[in-house]
Parts: structure tokens; sequence; C-alpha cells
């Protein structure tokens, strides 16, 4: 739900910074930057809660933390490479591919009631995955649209 609030509010707010700074409205850049932020916001997750977060990575994996912590910093160059003109397709196509190559990591950690935050298994279960998918595919189509065919 945090992910959400920070995206809206960064593109409400982006809209107007644009505005004033460009002289006109530009909502493709404005998508940018508020996902390009709210990555930066997630990033700081997987710095802040390592072990809630490599709890959500199936046994098999080794090195979780470290796994981690480098889809953090992956975030952040994302994040960079959103806001780079040159950049922004091939941005928008990794993050893509990596939002959906993340969302088995959130379906496990639902089946297993993760709660990443405290590092427990006391989280929301299964249910979450009613919010998460949709958000997820929502976050997809924010980064196509505003990164990829621009609207």
């Amino acid at each position: 739900m945090k992910p959400l609030i920070v995206l809206l509010s960064s593109f409400a707010i982006a809209i107007f910074m644009v505005k004033i700074i460009n002289k006109s409205y530009d909502f493709a850049l404005s998508a940018r930057i508020a996902i390009a932020i709210m990555l930066c916001f997630t990033a700081i997750g997987h710095f802040a809660f390592t072990k809630g977060m490599s709890m959500m990575i199936p046994q098999f994996i080794p090195y979780k933390e470290t796994f981690v912590h480098l889809t953090g910093l992956f975030e952040i160059l994302l994040a960079i490479g959103l806001l780079m003109p040159k950049l922004k397709t091939i941005s928008g196509w990794t993050l893509i591919i990596f939002l959906i190559l993340m969302l088995p990591a959130n379906i496990y950690a639902s089946l297993n009631n993760v709660n990443y935050q405290k590092g427990t298994f006391d989280g929301y279960g299964p249910s979450y995955l009613w919010f998460r998918i949709p958000l997820q595919f929502l976050f997809i189509v924010w980064t196509y649209f505003s990164s990829i065919r621009i609207f």
C-alpha cells in the first residue's frame, strides 16, 4: 500500500513541478519521476528490512541477504535510468521484466505469511495477493505507458 501512496502522491507533485519548470504538462515525464521515486522508496526497504525480505526468497536460493541488497541497488539504477532520456526505454523494459520476476517472491511470501518489515511469519498471508498482484500489474502498465509507449 505504501508504494502505491508514494507513486500517486509523487505523480501529483511531479505534474505541477514539471508544469512550473517546463511551462507545459508532460504526463509521461511526471509518471517516470513518480515511479523513480517509488523505486527509491522500495529500494530503501531492501536495506532497512533485509532480514524480512530475505525470508521472501525460497530456501533453495543461496546468499539471500546479498540478493536482497543487489535487487535494492538494481531498483535505484532502474530509477536513474528511467529519468535519462536515452535509457528510459531500455530501463522501462528491464523494470517490467524485473517486476514480473519478483512476483513469485511476493507469492512465496504471501503463502508463507512473511511479514518482511518485522522479519516474522505473521504476515497477511494469501489474502495479500488480492492487492499485490493487481498492484504489480499497475506498476507494469505504468512503466510501459510512461517509458516505452509514451501517452
